[in-house]
């Protein structure tokens, strides 16, 4: 195993997981923060943006997945590298977006 497969197999678990929130966003018919809003991954997009952008991530997970090296689910190794990067960038993006829907815990003083 090749430590280049496991990155790759991290950022397809980073765009798998990307994917998520805009597909989801898109086939509700709502809008949501993408890249090409203005301002960038702040504004909201229209939910056909949403869509495209959403299968676009898919796409690239896929290929970073299926066409790089041989990625076993079965193996605890590749599964893991898979899992960490949805689990790094799940992390980020709830931080990030829950800034624009209410999901970012806030401290009472």
């Amino acid at each position: 195993m090749e430590w280049l497969d496991l990155i790759a197999w991290f950022f397809g678990g980073v765009f798998f997981c990307n994917a998520l929130p805009h597909l989801v966003s898109g086939v509700r018919g709502e809008p949501f923060q993408s890249p090409f809003a203005t301002p960038p991954g702040q504004g909201l997009s229209s939910s056909t943006v949403n869509v495209v952008w959403g299968f676009f991530n898919l796409v690239i997970g896929y290929a970073l997945v299926c066409h790089v090296g041989h990625f076993d689910f079965r193996n605890t190794i590749d599964a893991l590298a898979f899992g960490l990067g949805m689990l790094v960038i799940g992390l980020f993006l709830a931080r990030h977006f829950g800034r624009f829907h209410g999901g970012r815990m806030t401290t009472r003083t």
